[in-house]
């Protein structure tokens, strides 16, 4: 029987966010939907959790994902599910009461193929707060539209996501080879075989990024090392900003011939200053935009050298 919506939620040891997910799914419109919750062999409360939820409410389902990583996940559940449209969440994340409403206006009013919201943040310390800013500038990642709150319009990749579920008959699963970025190479995917994506501010999620800067730095070390993966499958997405942090950081490998050729530090000390205005600019309190300019070097290092790492991959 075809249902309305189904949610897909991939978890990892989330007995601390997931009771919150479960009880977000419950109290919210459309009524008619189901939620698949794929657990990769979490070893904290998170199952005992689920199979509680499950006996009061018989449209959660508990998954095993023995493969632990988020594209095994997804097409695990996609092959189940019953709902004309599929959603992805995402436990660190909060969602909207009209989270799943709003959903299902965008796909009635403009007809594509895939919809989603743009990626608002949240954050419960300074440093958290200084990345959450820094993410959503353009020198943190450019003009990528995910990141613009007030964007409405076609685009090429949406957070997260919502399927028309047929589209899945003409582009098939998620690539589990891509550990990072699969959601980025599947939407160019569909955008190839003319499917249409669209971003609305009306569809409202608030995620909590990495806390610490070590963290970031795996974090974005992990997806630029997986992007030129998915470039070589999608080739009609490169674009410049995919680029410059792997040349920046091919830079700084060149330092040391300052040693001979002084004017050498001047890109240097110019990417310093825009990183100093950017952050002490912000709209922030100051003690976010002192840590801002912390933020940038980390994030377009890590993301650099994972991308250089990725493009000789074999």
């Amino acid at each position: 029987m075809i249902i309305n919506l189904s949610v897909i939620c991939p978890v990892r040891n989330e007995e601390d966010y997931i009771e919150t997910v479960l009880a977000h799914f419950i109290r919210t419109e459309p009524r008619e939907k189901e939620l698949f919750v794929v657990d990769g062999r979490s070893t904290d409360r998170t199952r005992e959790i689920v199979s509680k939820w499950m006996e009061t409410n018989p449209n959660i389902y508990l998954l095993d994902n023995p493969e632990q990583y988020v594209p095994f996940a997804l097409n695990k559940a996609i092959v189940q599910c019953r709902g004309r449209y599929l959603v992805r969440i995402d436990a660190h994340t909060e969602y909207a009461d009209d989270y799943y409403s709003a959903i299902l206006r965008v796909f009635a009013k403009t007809g594509a193929d895939i919809v989603g919201g743009p990626t608002r943040t949240k954050a419960k310390s300074p440093m958290q707060a200084a990345i959450a800013k820094a993410i959503c500038t353009p020198l943190g990642i450019g003009n990528s539209r995910v990141h613009f709150e007030d964007f409405e319009g076609y685009t090429d990749s949406v957070t997260f996501g919502a399927w028309r579920r047929e589209i899945f008959e003409q582009t098939g699963l998620f690539d589990t080879a891509l550990l990072r970025n699969q959601d980025d190479e599947f939407h160019y995917r569909a955008k190839s075989k003319g499917f249409t994506l669209y971003q609305s501010p009306d569809i409202k999620l608030y995620y909590y990024p990495r806390s610490t800067l070590k963290g970031l730095f795996s974090q974005y070390y992990q997806y630029g090392y997986f992007k030129p993966l998915v470039l070589r499958k999608v080739p009609d997405e490169w674009k410049w900003r995919h680029l410059i942090p792997a040349v920046f950081t091919l830079y700084l490998f060149t330092l040391p011939l300052a040693l001979w050729l002084p004017f050498w530090l001047a890109p240097l000390a110019l990417y310093a200053l825009l990183c100093l205005w950017t952050g002490l600019r912000a709209d922030a309190p100051w003690p976010v935009r002192l840590r801002m300019p912390l933020v940038f070097p980390v994030l377009h290092t890590a993301y650099g050298s994972g991308f250089l790492r990725g493009l000789f991959k074999k």
